[in-house]
């Protein structure tokens, strides 16, 4: 059945996506906010809003049973979560599945079984995808340094309840262990709720690709190719590309093919993605994770492939097979999105919010921005600082490269710092511009160099 009113369980800009997209189905959007976002773009845009508790998220993002009450009270037949908050919880699909509201993604069980790390590596070795080297689930540091002496160091201990950097520690030697094994376990249990970890060796020049996939309640499971998402600081993305780059065929289709052999194998309904850890010397990958939900940078596949992921979502809850099919699927040129954060480089990256008195934009044919800003709009302090995503596209990589480098030049902000001005100094590094990068270059390479800066480039907002 068609969907007719769509509960939106989030904020910021996923928020304003997801009501244009069912503005473009003809869906009637609920968007439920805190108090602190009574007055946000979401807020104008959608057709009806229910506040579903204060400014704290606790008390209302994350809060299940507030959501799905929300769904019910307000007529809605479906709930979309975005991405962040309650979006990769069991918790809430379960919750929406007795309540006969339908979510906008997995079900619960496809969900368990994707969004726990451990269960997904098992999956991944059943199914014969290449995983990288490590461990199941480690209950003691003693068991963590046994395995980490057996797979030699560095290391990387993660949380297997959930990911975003959080949970994640680095170890290099075994001196290193005991604190970072004590401060992945805290972080996940306070992140997650879920104190479980396990460990992979870590490869020190990787390459972070993924591959955005769906598959709808007809078993049809498609990809929309790979996306890299290498250039991070601190295990946060700071922009990803579509296709990712200098990857050879073979390599591409293994990890294409791989990512739709694990959604196929779940039951899985919705938008998902598959992420991998490519190491360039040894030219393989190994499989990481799977993100049961829509991811903040999906918008380049969007560009690269003419396929409108949240619409095909809204489809697919709604009973309706995928609109297009793999032999259908052709990669036009490249697209390169910026994650644009209310956050100070110069200070470590810390958090600016306040009052935006400027907020100009320069979208056109070759750039497209999804934001919730406008001039005026106070940025609460409460939520992640993500502004906006600033999206360049071309016939070719250094194409995009140029019309991005542009948007960033022409984009004006005033009234909060953000970290515009260093994601352009970044996209002229000559590394980024040759694709020399890993996933530690930003903090290992670029930032002590940019932060030692006699006069650092002039930033744009």
């Amino acid at each position: 059945m068609a969907l007719n009113r769509v509960l939106i369980a989030n904020r910021g800009e996923i928020a304003v996506r997801i009501v244009k997209a069912c503005f473009d189905e003809g869906i009637e959007s609920v968007l439920a906010l805190s108090a602190a976002d009574r007055g946000s773009l979401g807020a104008q845009l959608a057709d009806r809003t229910v506040v579903i508790g204060p400014a704290a998220a606790a008390e209302s993002y994350l809060d299940v049973d507030r959501v799905v009450s929300a769904a019910k009270v307000t007529g809605c037949d479906a709930l979309h979560p975005g991405y962040g908050f309650l979006s990769e919880r069991p918790e809430l699909a379960a919750a929406c599945e007795e309540e006969g509201v339908i979510f906008i993604g997995p079900s619960a069980e496809a969900m368990r079984r994707s969004g726990d790390k451990a269960t997904a590596r098992a999956l991944a070795k059943e199914l014969n995808v290449p995983i990288n080297e490590g461990s199941d689930v480690i209950e003691t540091e003693a068991e963590a340094r046994a395995i980490a002496g057996e797979i030699g160091y560095p290391v990387l201990l993660k949380a297997s309840a959930g990911g975003g950097g959080r949970g994640m520690r680095m170890v290099e030697d075994e001196s290193g262990m005991a604190t970072a094994f004590a401060q992945a376990h805290g972080e996940a249990e306070a992140a997650f709720g879920d104190g479980r970890l396990f460990l992979e060796r870590y490869v020190r020049a990787a390459r972070h690709v993924e591959v955005q996939v769906l598959g709808d309640a007809q078993g049809n499971v498609i990809h929309l190719g790979t996306r890299d998402c290498t250039l991070q600081r601190r295990y946060q993305k700071l922009i990803e590309e579509a296709p990712a780059p200098d990857l050879p065929d073979a390599l591409r289709n293994e990890i294409q093919d791989a990512a739709v052999r694990l959604i196929g194998a779940l039951d899985y309904t919705g938008a998902a993605t598959c992420e991998f850890l490519v190491d360039p010397e040894r030219g393989s990958a190994g499989f990481l994770e799977i993100n049961a939900r829509l991811q903040v940078e999906h918008p380049v596949s969007e560009i690269v492939t003419g396929v409108d992921v949240v619409r095909e979502m809204l489809r697919i809850a709604g009973g309706e097979g995928l609109s297009v099919t793999q032999e259908e699927i052709e990669i036009r040129g490249h697209a390169i999105e910026v994650r644009i954060n209310a956050e100070s480089p110069e200070r470590d990256f810390a958090p600016t919010p306040g009052t935006l008195t400027t907020w100009a934009v320069p979208e056109g044919t070759d750039v497209r921005v999804d934001t919730a800003c406008f001039p005026g709009w106070s940025v609460p302090p409460y939520y992640d600082s993500l502004l906006a995503k600033l999206i360049g596209s071309g016939p070719d990589r250094a194409a995009a490269l140029a019309r991005t480098r542009q948007a960033l030049r022409h984009l004006r902000v005033e009234g909060v710092e953000t970290t515009a001005g260093f994601a352009l100094d970044l996209l002229e590094d000559p590394a980024v511009v040759a694709n020399r990068v890993h996933t530690r270059w930003v903090e290992e390479t670029f930032l002590p160099a940019w932060n030692g800066a006699a006069e650092p480039a002039e930033a744009v907002a």
